[in-house]
């Protein structure tokens, strides 16, 4: 199959390589053990980069997820979940799988200088070629769809880059998300056997959200939920130690700097809540990058007493997202003093 579309070139960043259970009417008694099997469905994701997605994806609170289906993060996160799956766990895949396909160039477009010097090469026709990795058909019809809701949109959301003041700094966090979810990816199925019925689940509800679609929900919330409700510890913490995890937790997703371990020094709160919880704090750090040691800072602002988000000097204005292990942590008391 070729395509010669431009709009479909723009979506393609090189960041993007990236049992259906319903109960119904049945016997008491068998619905009883139905939900009681429903209850233990297990998917662990705990220090995953994108813990909290994926847990809400697999519990159904879909009304809790960050993201939407129309973003570039998402079909990141579909896409390689879904070669993973097929790389590591070929023989769990149905017999009518189907084979994951790679969008190639098959037509560049060279210009070259009066001198004969090439100066700009540009793909004007694309192809797909098979990959060698498989999919459940549905699972990757609905990614499929997904990415035709991108194309459509490829467009206004160029424009929107463009004219983003902070459009470096989000470029660079696209990276560091990347980055995250190669380490998800790599750790999933370690954590969670292929065949684990709590895959099968969040599977299912992965295809739903990708298809606007209602999650199959599970009784109870999802300890994110419950941890952003009851918010923060009051008392003494270890805010130091806290803050070292969270940069060092993010620093697995840098490019090139290295950050030292421990380093943090001059840690201070700049404002506080009406329960003495921080909302804003800033401190220093050490790093290694191309030029040897370095120093930088870090400023983390807090809601109900939960870290919100974390600012690095370089880029001040572009929020990354704590590490939600680690948060969840903090909220039951294990940085207490």
């Amino acid at each position: 199959m070729r395509i010669s579309n431009f709009s479909f070139k723009l979506l393609v960043l090189p960041f993007v390589l990236a049992l259906s259970t319903s109960f119904g009417p049945v016997l008491d008694i068998k619905q009883s053990r139905l939900e009681v099997a429903e209850q233990t469905l297990s998917f662990n994701t705990d220090g995953l980069f994108n813990a909290e997605f994926f847990d809400y994806v697999f519990r159904g609170e879909f009304q809790n997820v960050a993201l939407k289906r129309e973003d570039t993060h998402f079909l990141m996160i579909f896409e390689q979940y879904l070669r993973t799956f097929g790389r590591q766990c070929p023989s769990s895949l149905p017999t009518n799988k189907v084979e994951i396909m790679n969008w190639v160039c098959a037509t560049e477009e060279v210009t070259t200088n009066g001198y004969g010097i090439e100066t700009s090469r540009v793909c004007i026709e694309w192809k797909t070629v098979g990959s060698g990795l498989f999919a459940r058909r549905d699972l990757y019809e609905a990614k499929l769809n997904v990415e035709r809701i991108q194309s459509a949109d490829v467009l206004r959301n160029t424009l929107a880059m463009m004219a983003d003041p902070n459009a470096m700094g989000n470029s660079v966090d696209m990276i560091h998300k990347a980055n995250g979810l190669k380490n998800d990816m790599a750790q999933l199925f370690n954590l969670n056997t292929c065949n684990n019925p709590g895959v099968k689940r969040f599977e299912e509800n992965l295809k739903r959200f990708a298809l606007n679609q209602a999650p199959i929900k599970m009784k109870g919330t999802s300890k994110y939920t419950a941890m952003k409700k009851s918010g923060g510890p009051v008392g003494a913490q270890n805010l130091s130690k806290l803050t070292n995890d969270l940069i060092a937790n993010h620093a697995q997703t840098w490019a090139f700097n290295r950050y030292v371990p421990g380093s943090i020094a001059g840690l201070t709160v700049h404002s506080t809540d009406d329960q003495g919880r921080p909302r804003e704090l800033q401190a220093n750090y050490n790093y290694k990058g191309f030029s040897g040691s370095s120093a930088g800072w870090v400023r983390i602002s807090f809601t109900n007493g939960l870290p919100k988000c974390i600012y690095f000097f370089d880029f001040p204005n572009n929020c990354k997202t704590p590490n939600s292990s680690i948060v969840a942590s903090f909220a039951q008391g294990e940085y207490s003093k």
